[in-house]
């Protein structure tokens, strides 16, 4: 066989492998490519030879032994197949795919696993290809199928040697923002890169703390979904408000501080005409009330509670998709369980919109305060150094969850580095104290009508409690020495020192009977 040619192979090509093998040849490199079944492999070849002008950087091989032989040295290999391994024992595709490679790689080859892959199995696998001399990278991909054409966030995690070798690749095809405003660079058409900018990756630590931080991203993303679709609801329910009206609003404050890539989208969608009524009527009337999921921000909200951080808003929204699936319970229930009757009639429209806008505002806020918290305290638990403004920086380009906000949250961790909560830097505790009025306004409205808006509430609930110097847990924890014996700490004494008492039936207040 001739002199190996590729600087990078990719296994695996369902869309995201395809695209991202074609942002990789759009920036010059030269790509090996190999999947399971070969007439995906065959016709994708086919297709980039037919439509794409860097048709000549991407080579198929049938063989995975050929695939590998084709790749210089030190080998850079990319897995994008689907994972389900949770637990750091459990053994999945990805795992089947290492495997079949390992007999053929020679040490110092790098590994990289581009798939939503739970961080355990991630450090499993670090730790494991670590002793046998190879080197492995767990890559979270961000942005979707476009994100992963023309530009994501990618967020690997491994060795700094590792991620020196597939730098230069990485910071070439990810997504590229302005260094001063964090505003996303303009799109660039296949085979034209972008030029200049701050790209949206960079090492983000040992092991699993890559695929931990994309994670989380998709946990933010989870929320912020909710609450934008709680915004939807709010005006749709108490305003009566028709979607290309919505569409408009939505629209506007995408030019405000809510500007981002899934404001941008809402607006889009909320103007769709029906296509099956032939315009007549909008699509998001006739979508099917039930929200799927994939596993991430279940994960999130498990390991948040593992760790004891409250990321209360992210677990509503992961159990806001769950009610979403019981739709026949839920129609079924419409009919027996009623809500508040004679509840005022709305006045002020235009100011309900903009106290909407608000409670997004802040809620959404309190959602990246939660997912910052956990990360940090991720990182205590695995011992990962995680650089949050860094972090911040690769957000606010290329994946789902992008933000003009970002920028700010860029620069409060630039501010201080050891920010212990996003909603403690001057920035956002002065939008909190703007905004609460008008947040409160919204949840105690919603109540009022028996409109459900979890998401708001728990953060609001989540502000609340958070800046709450006493909360009512005193008469919990005496509650559980009064029945388990578990101690609990005194007002009047040092942290740390611990009391029991024995709680006697005489000292019961006698009820009347």
């Amino acid at each position: 066989m001739s002199e190996p040619q590729a600087d990078i192979g990719l296994i695996g090509l369902a869309v995201m492998g395809q695209n991202l093998v074609l942002n990789m040849a759009d920036h010059g490199y030269t790509v090996a490519v190999y999947n399971r079944t070969t007439e995906t492999m065959d016709q994708f070849i086919a297709k980039c030879k037919a439509e794409e002008p860097s048709a000549e950087r991407v080579l198929g091989f049938a063989e995975l032994a050929d695939f590998v032989k084709a790749i210089k040295k030190p080998r850079k290999m990319v897995i994008l197949v689907k994972s389900t391994a949770v637990l750091p024992h459990d053994r999945d595709a990805v795992d089947k795919v290492i495997e079949q490679l390992l007999p053929l790689l020679d040490k110092g080859d790098i590994i990289i696993d581009g798939g939503n892959s739970n961080w355990n199995a991630t450090i499993r696998r670090e730790k494991d290809l670590t002793a046998q001399g190879y080197e492995f990278i767990g890559s979270g991909v961000s942005g979707g199928e476009l994100g992963a054409r023309f530009g994501p966030s990618l967020m690997p995690g491994g060795s700094k040697q590792a991620w020196q070798s597939l730098k230069p690749i990485w910071e070439a095809i990810s997504a590229k923002v302005d260094k001063k405003t964090g505003k996303p660079c303009e799109d660039y058409k296949a085979g034209v890169p972008i030029v200049g900018g701050e790209p949206c990756t960079t090492h983000i630590g040992a092991d699993g703390a890559g695929h931990y931080v994309k994670m989380v991203h998709n946990g933010i993303e989870y929320i912020d979904m909710q609450l934008i679709c709680e915004a939807y609801n709010l005006m749709k329910t108490l305003l009566g408000m028709k979607p290309d009206e919505m569409s408009k609003v939505f629209g506007k404050w995408n030019k405000g501080v809510l500007d981002s890539f899934l404001i941008e989208i809402t607006t889009d969608i909320l103007q769709q005409k029906d296509p099956a009524k032939k315009g007549k009527g909008f699509l998001v009337d006739k979508v099917l009330d039930t929200a799927g999921q994939k596993g991430t921000g279940k994960w999130t909200s498990t390991s948040a509670l593992d760790l004891g951080i409250p990321a209360n808003a992210i677990a509503e929204a992961v159990f806001a998709r769950c009610l979403s699936a019981l739709k026949d319970e839920r129609v079924a229930a419409s009919k027996k369980l009623k809500g508040p009757k004679g509840a005022k009639a709305i006045k002020g429209k235009k100011k309900l919109v903009e106290a909407i806008h608000d409670a997004l505002y802040s809620s959404k806020i309190c959602a990246y305060a939660q997912g910052f918290q956990l990360m940090a305290e991720a990182a205590k638990e695995y011992k990962w150094t995680l650089n949050f403004g860094e972090i911040a920086k690769i957000f606010r380009g290329g994946c789902i969850i992008r933000a003009r906000f970002l920028q700010k949250i860029t620069e409060a961790y630039e501010k201080d580095a050891k920010l212990q909560n996003l909603m403690l830097d001057p920035f956002f505790k002065k939008e909190l104290h703007r905004c609460q009025d008008n947040w409160r306004k919204v949840v105690s409205l919603a109540a009022e009508h028996g409109v459900s808006i979890p998401a708001f509430m728990s953060a609001l609930a989540y502000f609340d409690g958070y800046r709450s110097a006493v909360l009512p847990a005193n008469l919990l924890q005496a509650q559980r020495d009064y029945f388990g014996a578990h101690t609990y700490e005194r007002t009047d004494q040092p942290r740390g020192k611990f009391f029991h008492v024995d709680w006697p039936e005489a000292n019961r207040p006698q009820l009347d009977m």
